[in-house]
Formats: C-alpha cells, sequence, structure tokens
C-alpha cells in the first residue's frame, strides 16, 4: 500500500469511525467499541481505554481475562495511563519495559506482553481530563508522529461520546433506582426476601430473552421492567395478601385484580421501559392456552415480554419460600415449567427457558441462602399470583 492508499484507507476509517461512536449510547460497549476501531485504524495489537473516576481518583479500564471482563484501576498519576492523566501530554514509549512508569502488574495479570505504548489523554470541550487511551504494540513497526496526531484527533472525536454515554448511564441509573424501589413497595409487604425475589425475575427474564434471541436492547429493557411485574400488589388488602391459609374464591377473584391495578399504575408512561412494565404487570398471569387472567388472553395476544415474565415468576416462586408454602427443588420446578409447555407457557420461551437453565441455576445460587431445600413437594403453585 502506497502512502497515499494508507492516508486514504485511515481517513476513510476515521469517518466511519466518528458515526459509530456518535450511535453508541451504552458505555462498556462504546469503550470497546473504541478499542476495536482504534485497532483497525492505527494498525496496532490491543488498545485499551482508561476512564477517570473522579471519586476514587482512578482510572479504570475493563479487559478480557479467559470468558470474564475484569476491571483495572490504576492511581491517577501513576503508571503510563495515570501519568498522562496528570501531565495532560501524549506518551510514545518504544520500549515499556525499560520505562520506570510501566506498570508491570497489568501484564503478569492478564498474561499480555507489551512492548511499545503511544497514549494520548482523553480531554472534554471544557479541557478536562476525562481519561487515557493507550495504544499498545504496532504491527511490524513502531508508533511514529502521524500515528501520535491520529490518535489525538480520535481522541477528540471519542471524548463527546464517551461523556455523552456516561450522562445516558446515569440518567438510567437514575430512572433505574426508581423502578426498583417502586417495585420494592410492592413486594415487601408479601416476602422477606425482596431483593433476592427482584434480582431473579429481572436476570431470569433477561437469560430467557436472550435465549430467544431477542435484541440486546430488548434483553436490557426486560430486565429491567421485569421487577415491576406485580406493582399493583399495593392495591390489595393486607389480610388477603398476608394470608398463611387458603383463599376464598371472592378473596382469589380480588387478589387477580393486582393485574389490572399494576396496568392501571403503569399505563400512558412516555418511558418505553415502562411502557414495557404496563404490558408485564397486566398480562404476566395470561395462560398460553387462554385460561389464565385477567383478559384470557391466548398465545401470541400476551406481549411477549409478559410471557418471558410469566415463566421466569413461576419459577422463581416455586423455588423461593412462602407462607403458603416450602420451597421446591430446583429441577422439579424445571419439570413443571416444561410440562405447563403449550398449556400455561409459550412453548418458544419455555424452549428459550431450558436453553439458558443452567445459567439460571448459577445466578440462583449467586443469591440463594443456604436454606434447604425440600424435594418431592405437592403440585400446590403460587397460590398469591397464578
Amino acid at each position: 500500500m502506497t502512502r497515499a492508499e494508507e492516508l486514504e484507507n485511515r481517513l476513510r476509517l476515521l469517518v466511519n469511525f466518528g458515526g459509530v461512536v456518535s450511535k453508541e449510547t451504552n458505555l462498556n460497549r462504546l469503550l470497546e467499541l473504541i478499542a476495536e476501531q482504534v485497532k483497525t485504524i492505527l494498525n496496532c495489537d490491543r488498545c485499551s481505554v482508561f476512564i477517570l473516576d473522579r471519586q476514587t481518583n482512578e482510572l479504570w479500564s475493563k479487559v478480557a481475562l479467559g470468558m470474564q471482563h475484569t476491571e483495572i484501576r490504576v492511581p491517577f498519576g501513576k503508571g503510563i495511563a495515570g501519568h498522562v492523566a496528570s501531565s495532560g501530554l501524549t506518551l510514545n514509549i518504544q520500549d515499556v519495559y525499560k520505562d520506570d512508569r510501566f506498570t508491570h502488574e497489568i501484564d503478569r495479570l492478564t498474561g499480555y506482553r507489551s512492548r511499545s505504548i503511544l497514549a494520548v489523554p482523553l480531554k472534554n470541550v471544557g479541557g478536562h481530563i476525562i481519561g487515557v487511551f493507550e495504544a499498545m504494540n504496532k504491527n511490524g513497526s513502531q508508533f511514529d508522529i502521524d500515528d501520535e496526531g491520529i490518535l489525538q484527533l480520535i481522541s477528540s472525536l471519542a471524548a463527546s461520546g464517551i461523556e455523552n454515554a456516561q450522562l445516558y448511564e446515569s440518567l438510567s441509573k437514575s430512572q433505574l433506582e426508581t423502578i426498583y424501589r417502586l417495585a420494592v413497595t410492592a413486594e415487601y409487604r408479601d416476602q422477606q426476601d425482596t431483593a433476592i425475589h427482584l434480582r431473579h425475575i429481572s436476570e431470569y427474564s433477561a437469560l430467557i430473552a436472550h435465549g430467544l434471541g431477542l435484541p440486546e436492547r430488548e434483553v436490557e429493557n426486560i430486565r429491567y421492567a421485569s421487577p415491576l411485574h406485580d406493582i399493583g400488589k399495593v392495591g390489595i388488602a393486607d389480610a388477603i395478601l398476608l394470608k398463611p391459609g387458603k383463599l376464598t374464591t371472592d378473596e382469589f377473584e380480588e387478589m387477580k385484580k393486582h393485574t389490572v391495578y399494576g396496568a392501571k399504575i403503569l399505563c400512558n408512561a412516555e418511558s418505553a421501559l415502562l411502557q414495557i412494565a404496563c404490558k408485564v404487570a397486566g398480562s404476566h398471569h395470561e395462560k398460553f392456552d387462554g385460561t389464565g387472567y385477567p383478559a384470557k388472553l391466548k398465545g401470541p395476544q400476551i406481549p411477549i415480554y409478559a410471557r418471558i415474565v410469566s415463566v421466569a415468576d413461576v419459577f422463581d416462586a416455586l423455588c423461593m419460600p412462602r407462607v403458603y408454602k416450602p420451597r421446591w427443588d430446583a429441577e422439579k420446578a424445571r419439570e413443571y415449567i416444561l410440562e405447563e409447555s403449550g398449556k400455561s407457557f409459550d412453548p418458544e420461551v419455555v424452549g428459550a427457558f431450558d436453553k439458558v437453565y443452567g445459567e439460571i441455576l448459577k445466578m440462583q445460587a449467586i443469591g440463594d441462602g443456604k436454606t434447604t431445600i425440600i424435594p418431592g413437594i405437592t403440585k400446590e403453585l403460587h397460590r398469591h399470583n397464578y
């Protein structure tokens, strides 16, 4: 490739880079995207994006270790990234193992061998440091002055995207915290293990959605909307909600109204997330064969979000102790879900549940205490909600 062709190719990649960065609002995905783009544009082996955490005065970056992502933190002013952040200057180091500022522990942790590093500061429009770019081990040569200029240009393009993603993430966290607290309000009245239950419903639903092959945005929506499935319980009297014995027919009819109450609470929301939560709250007790409540919807008439949460909710309810029943063994609960395929549950959702069952068990183990599991229970389902 001639010099002119190389410059033309880099210009094309830079134009593409600006377009890609401006569209991504998820911070972690954005950082991974930036790192991959920089690798291509600079023809180097690796790129790390360090973000300044002003609360701890540290720089953090995620790296892949096997199948897991690990966060590395470097004190501000320490190491190559820390020095660039504190000085605001670009560093182009040809042999990092001869530089006293290089942190050898990172290579030992990752199993990677750094040779050369080009590091530039990430500055926002106000000129304040928000992080550091590190490009490592250029293929076939050393980083030159052209590479320095290109990485500095990339950093200016990326900084605004990173700040936008950070703002979006902050707003999302505020919204999600509000949603979670609403969910806790509904759940804490009749469950002592509210936090565990809500986490299970959230994670199980997301796993099932992923097993169905739904887009990542949809998976995230159902992860965060699903904890509001029983928000309508706030409208149910304690005498019914907390009754340890069997409900009368009239009491059960009143209990079923929590789906209607939940939908009314969440309806007409402008937030897409709450619109999904409305569908989940109103329809998660509908059955695939049309025998559920409150509207006796059937098959695809039931929103896919509700069909997913229905499976997650029943499985978790069976596996959790309640005032009206002991807990079921997870395998017995799984067998029940499979038996109800085509009856209570959408067969495709059941298939996705079974596909990710191993992951569900792992998630269950994380939040599960050491309570003894009682196998061989009779088929008394979670009476309040089913």
